[in-house]
C-alpha cells in the first residue's frame, strides 16, 4: 500500500514518518510512503502513480491542502484522503472531497493507526472492478456501481448508478473478456454491455436501467439477454417479465 504525505513542516513529516515506520513494524504490514513538503510536489508525483492513501496538513502555503484534495478528486476518485490541522474548523468542508477522516496536529500513533488498519482490511477485501485508464487519470470503476458500457466509434464510455459517465483512453476489447466473466454482466448489443444487477426492466428490444436509461438489445442477442435476465430476477427472489 503507497501513501503521499504532503506537509509543509519537516518536523511534522518526521513525526508521521516515524509513525508510519512503527506501523509497518507492529503490525508486519507492506506498506510504503513518500513525503513532500509542497502541493505542487506531491501533484507532480501523484497522476498515475495509484497512492492508496493520502495525508494532506490543510494549511500550507501557495496550495492547501484542500486545494490538493480538490485536484486529486479530478483524476482519482477512489483514494482516500486524511487531512491534518492544528485547527478544527476546516473539518465540514473536508467531507467534500470524501474524506476518510480529519486528524488533529500534531499527529498521534493512536490517531493514525487506526485509519491504517481500517485501509488495510478494505485493501485486503476488495470490492470487485476494473481500473481504468481515462483521460485526466485512473479510474476505479466498482462492478456494483457500473450500470453499462457503451461504444461510440473509437469511444468506450462507463456508465454509472448515478448517472455519471467515465470515458475510457482504450479499447472496449481491453475490458470485455473481464466484465463478461462476470455473472452479472450480459453483451446486448454490439455496442452495449450491461450489468443486470443494475437493469429494472425489459421491454420489447430495450432494456431499462435503476437510473432510467435505455439500452438497445439487438435482434441476435435478445433471447440470451432475456434468458439471462430472467434467471437474474428469480435468483434475486422473483420474476418481474
Amino acid at each position: 500500500m503507497l501513501i503521499a504525505v504532503c506537509d509543509d513542516n519537516k518536523d511534522e513529516l518526521l513525526r508521521i514518518s516515524s509513525i508510519l515506520d512503527a506501523y509497518r513494524l507492529e503490525r508486519k504490514a507492506s506498506i510504503s510512503y513518500h513525503t513532500f513538503q509542497s502541493v505542487s510536489e506531491l501533484l507532480s508525483a501523484a497522476k498515475g502513480r495509484g497512492y492508496a492513501l493520502y495525508l494532506l496538513d490543510v494549511i500550507m502555503p501557495a496550495v492547501s491542502g484542500m486545494e490538493a484534495a480538490r485536484e486529486i478528486r479530478s483524476f482519482d476518485q477512489d483514494a482516500e484522503l486524511v487531512f491534518l490541522t492544528s485547527s478544527p474548523e476546516f473539518a465540514v468542508e473536508s467531507y467534500r472531497y470524501k474524506a476518510r477522516d480529519y486528524i488533529l496536529k500534531p499527529v498521534k500513533q493512536e490517531q493514525l493507526f487506526p485509519v491504517l488498519d481500517s485501509l488495510r482490511a478494505k485493501k485486503e477485501n476488495p470490492r470487485r472492478g476494473l481500473s481504468v485508464k481515462t483521460k485526466t487519470g485512473i479510474a476505479r470503476i466498482l462492478y456494483e456501481r457500473l450500470a453499462y458500457v457503451e461504444v461510440m466509434g473509437r469511444q468506450v464510455y462507463f456508465h454509472l448508478s448515478d448517472s455519471s459517465v467515465r470515458e475510457a483512453v482504450a479499447p472496449l476489447l481491453e475490458f470485455e473478456s473481464e466484465l463478461l466473466s462476470q455473472p452479472e454482466f450480459v453483451r446486448t448489443h454490439r455496442s452495449f454491455v450491461v450489468n443486470l444487477m443494475q437493469v429494472a426492466e425489459l421491454r420489447g428490444k430495450e432494456l431499462t436501467t435503476l437510473s432510467g436509461e435505455k439500452v438497445p438489445v439487438s435482434r441476435q442477442n435478445y433471447s440470451r439477454v432475456r434468458e439471462a435476465f430472467v434467471e437474474h430476477l428469480f435468483a434475486e427472489g422473483g420474476l418481474g417479465l
